[in-house]
């Protein structure tokens, strides 16, 4: 077990203000890390732009911790290693002849913080990541090892914050491998992209739309499509948007070697289901993200309120990506009793100047119930969090059970459980 310090999170947003960082490589010694510090919080791949995983006591990060994944055929279960990032789970299942039923936009992200923050990708039938998980086993604060396969108590675990314990294997869903083609349409204009939203959202298995809600139009529409699935695409071309010409990168200017392949040409779901290839930096890399889920039936509503505001969003906003997402039963998952549409943005890091818009997203999207998501800023108090979060006090009372000494209570959640 070795002990360092990380000092910053991906984005270079956030500072962390850990002691410390143990990178236990074995069960036992990570028990051990666990018990052996007054504070702890699990530290993933730190794509998280909040202050989630940040801690004045010790960072716990498991990516030295066995990497095997164990496939169980007859059940279509995996399980995986929490420490482990998604591109690497792919690679290994994908090489077994399987495969998840989606992926974020980006594969860098570790299984344990993506599942454990609600992260999701895109799709109209595709809720969190989290939604996969069948089981897990977990760390608790007085280092006893719990496996939880309960649906019960899975939906309260699945997206817990890392308050509940270290997650150390999830025992995932998949089915046969597939590929998928992927194509991009740009210059959507407005009033066809609200007029048709619906069908648009469900016009493929994965459907992305870019945008700074200036008043031109829509810059990008993405929408991935299965090979094994007969699903017609509606037809952009006819609502005024035209083929890109080339690879297109969400971010504008971004480098567009670092996406994944588009022009509808075929392949392995891993490679075309995120956005960015593996091997590059994804994104902008210097940015601060931020994202709200809210109910489905309002996001034309929605859209136009953010239009409304485009004006004071566009000088720190790089772009923001809508997204819809199936309703799921985790508690503390954005998208928990209901299908969601997420607004992401994606902005310049520039803290200031992104604290000043924080407010300016949150009014525009206070009549919509928007939940923040727990990896993003938002300008949410915890208050208000306990409000749109119908299980948050439950899970308060869940937390406080498990773990009455606070070991895994970071400042973050304090404010959010409230206690």
């Amino acid at each position: 077990m070795t002990s360092t310090r990380a000092s910053t999170n991906w984005g270079g947003n956030l500072t962390y203000r850990a002691s410390g960082l143990e990178r236990p490589a074995s069960l036992d010694a990570l028990r051990r890390a666990v018990t052996s510090h007054k504070q702890v919080a699990a530290l993933g791949t730190r794509h998280s732009f909040s202050t989630i995983a940040d801690t004045g006591g010790t960072h716990i990060a498991l990516d030295a911790m066995p990497a095997r994944v164990e496939i169980d055929s007859a059940r279509n279960i995996a399980r995986v290693p929490a420490g482990l990032t998604y591109a690497q789970v792919a690679v290994a299942l994908d090489a077994a002849g399987f495969a998840l039923a989606n992926l974020a936009s980006l594969p860098h992200i570790s299984v344990g913080g993506a599942v454990q923050t609600g992260t999701h990708g895109s799709g109209v039938r595709n809720a969190s990541l989290a939604a996969a998980v069948t089981g897990m086993e977990i760390v608790r604060a007085d280092g006893d090892t719990e496996t939880v396969t309960d649906s019960g108590d899975l939906d309260a675990h699945r997206v817990a914050l890392g308050a509940l314990g270290i997650v150390t294997s999830v025992d995932l869903a998949v089915q046969p491998r597939y590929e998928v083609a992927q194509h991009v349409h740009v210059r959507l204009p407005w009033d066809a992209a609200q007029g048709h939203f619906d069908a648009i959202m469900g016009a493929a298995y994965s459907v992305s739309m870019f945008t700074r809600f200036l008043p031109e139009a829509v810059l990008s529409v993405w929408t991935k499509c299965r090979t094994d699935e007969d699903r017609a695409l509606v037809p952009l071309e006819r609502l005024g948007a035209r083929p890109a010409d080339g690879p297109v990168h969400p971010v504008p200017g971004g480098d567009p070697l670092a996406v994944t392949a588009q022009g509808g040409v075929p392949g392995p779901w891993h490679e075309r289901l995120p956005h960015f290839r593996s091997s590059f930096t994804p994104s902008a890399g210097a940015e601060i993200q931020c994202e709200y889920l809210l109910p489905a039936e309002r996001a034309v509503e929605a859209v136009e309120a953010l239009r409304a505001v485009a004006d004071l969003l566009a000088p720190v906003l790089y772009t923001a990506e809508i997204r819809r997402v199936a309703g799921e039963t985790a508690w503390l998952a954005p998208n928990q009793g209901r299908d969601s549409v997420a607004f992401h943005f994606t902005f310049h890091r520039d803290a200031a100047r992104v604290a000043e818009v924080l407010p300016v997203l949150d009014g525009a999207l206070s009549d919509f119930s928007a939940r923040p998501h727990w990896g993003k800023v938002s300008a949410m108090s915890g208050e208000r969090l306990r409000r749109v979060y119908p299980r948050l006090t439950d899970f308060a009372s869940l937390a406080k059970r498990v773990d009455p000494t606070g070991r895994f209570r970071t400042p973050f959640l304090r404010d959010a459980l409230g206690f």
